[in-house]
């Protein structure tokens, strides 16, 4: 009888394992096809408009290429020097062994703003190939973080069809959907604490991401406290410690080893505070309502008679410069980084110290935290670094509703401040199109998921007005005003949406410390 009930069991758990691997590898089919459809809107992209930072990646090629590995830190041929840490030089000098059989021209350091066809079907091409990275950290996600079919689908369709990541790599010109991809990686890794190889794996690919673009250190906070909690399970603090320590050292000593006689030059292009507080266009948070009220104050000022001693450094010039505020405290770089890591140290106690039952939700939140906590309040944010939390909260949108809530509001809003970017006016019908199906894909998907309304009503009203404040900024403000007021709708588009990444974030740090069900 004993053997009998064995062999059923011994079934069971075949025809088990049987269902699980053809569920695999019917997620893995969904997830490739839809992947090969998106690249070939991608390819539809290859010849829209691009921004100055595809001659930046060109003449990085150029440098990486033509120069040898101690100069590359150090030439100023061009304004657009080599900022980004030494894997991603490596990674531009990898593409740039391609980029020979297609334009040898675009690796010659004199050719300035060359972009040649076979040029941009080139560096087009190395984007939309490189996001392969970031299909297989969806993957990795979904296989370690997700445990239903269907909310794996959502997710991967969210991930996948991100608008944001469509508009900074495949329209204006970055790399960010490979970077990301990475990120993905390393939170699959790091999510479940009680898997060892899995940890360090985890911390093997954010320490390449550190050493491939440095932005990513304002999410480190979170590993490092996650990392060290999964040091003081047991009784292995000193051997897991110091593995993560080798990991570490030994991916740093391999990245800026070629350059240890030129630190100094190499980490003054990795932080060049002479930046300035703001960048050209501000980024959607905190600095920006700052600034919005700091005009404001100005046009009392004036209003009442009183002198205003105008700068010449205008936050309102579009120029890349140190700037200051004309009756608010300027704040210093040591002020801006004080006041994130203030607002980041509650969510890391409470990850290192609480949250058992959670594990690695209460990682990616955090993280989420970190990231939007940095958004909100560093020294020169770029509106583009914003992708980085919502592509972390993705991961969660599909699991929780409350994460749903925050992702839909966060989401649309970050999309819509990245808009501006692509200036010229024949971009505003691909523009509306883009927000649209994305906003209505996204809405529809987790409705569907959680089966109820899943924003309040005030929230509804502001999502609404933001496909109106894209046709204000592409159209409706020249034909009101002309060539006058040039940036004023680019300042009520960023002071707008600065207000729906402020309540997101205010929004979400409330349920991560007091609850999600309150």
């Amino acid at each position: 009888m004993d053997f009998i009930n064995s062999n059923v069991e011994d079934r069971q758990r075949i025809i088990s394992h049987k269902k699980c691997d053809v569920s695999k590898i019917t997620m893995n089919g969904i997830l490739i096809r839809i992947f090969c459809l998106i690249s070939c809107i991608k390819l539809l992209l290859i010849p829209t408009y691009h921004s100055t930072d595809f001659e930046v990646h060109r003449n990085w090629l150029a440098i990486t290429h033509s120069l040898p590995v101690n100069e590359w830190y150090k030439t100023e041929i061009s304004q657009w020097t080599l900022d980004y840490p030494p894997f991603f030089a490596w990674f531009e000098y990898f593409l740039s062994l391609f980029a020979v059989f297609f334009d040898v021209e675009m690796l010659k350091l004199e050719n300035l703003n060359y972009a040649s066809f076979n040029t941009k079907v080139f560096q087009r091409s190395t984007v939309i190939i490189t996001d392969i990275v970031f299909l297989y950290g969806v993957k990795k996600v979904g296989d370690t973080c997700i445990n239903s079919t269907q909310n794996f689908i959502i997710f991967i369709i969210l991930s996948l069809t991100n608008i944001g990541l469509w508009i900074i790599d495949h329209i204006h010109f970055q790399y960010n959907g490979f970077l990301l991809g990475i990120l993905l990686i390393s939170i699959a890794g790091t999510y479940d604490i009680l898997k060892k190889k899995n940890i360090l794996e985890g911390a093997a690919w954010f320490s390449i991401l550190l050493n491939l673009k440095h932005i990513y250190v304002y999410v480190a906070p979170a590993y490092v406290v996650w990392l060290l909690k999964w040091c003081l399970k047991r009784q292995y603090f000193i051997r897991r410690f110091l593995q993560l320590a080798i990991i570490v050292l030994t991916t740093l000593l391999i990245s800026f080893w070629p350059f240890k006689s030129q630190l100094p030059q190499v980490f003054s292009r990795l932080f060049p505070f002479k930046r300035g507080l703001l960048h050209a266009y501000w980024a959607a948070n905190f600095w920006a309502l700052y600034a919005g009220f700091d005009k404001l104050l100005v046009v009392l000022w004036k209003n009442l008679g009183w002198h205003v001693e105008e700068n010449s450094a205008r936050l309102t010039g579009g120029l890349v410069q140190e700037q200051s505020f004309l009756l608010l405290p300027t704040p210093s770089p040591i002020a801006t980084f004080s006041i994130t890591i203030l607002f980041m140290m509650p969510s890391l106690l409470k990850l290192a110290f609480k949250d058992e039952l959670t594990g690695g939700i209460s990682f990616i939140r955090c993280l989420v935290i970190c990231g939007l906590s940095s958004f909100m309040f560093s020294y020169h944010v770029h509106e583009k670094a914003i992708l980085t939390s919502i592509i972390a909260l993705s991961v969660l949108s599909v699991i929780n509703k409350n994460d749903a809530r925050v992702f839909i509001i966060l989401c649309l809003t970050g999309i819509t401040a990245l808009f501006p970017l692509l200036y010229p006016k024949d971009l505003l019908l691909l523009k509306i199109l883009l927000f649209t199906f994305y906003a209505v894909c996204t809405i529809a998907l987790l409705i569907q998921r959680f089966k109820k309304n899943i924003l309040l009503i005030y929230e509804w009203i502001y999502i609404a007005n933001l496909p109106l404040l894209i046709i204000y900024e592409s159209i409706l403000h020249q034909l009101l005003f002309g060539e006058k007021l040039p940036f004023l709708p680019l300042a009520i588009t960023s002071l707008y949406c600065s207000i729906g990444v402020t309540y997101s974030f205010c929004l979400y740090y409330f349920m991560y410390h007091f609850g999600y069900n309150k």
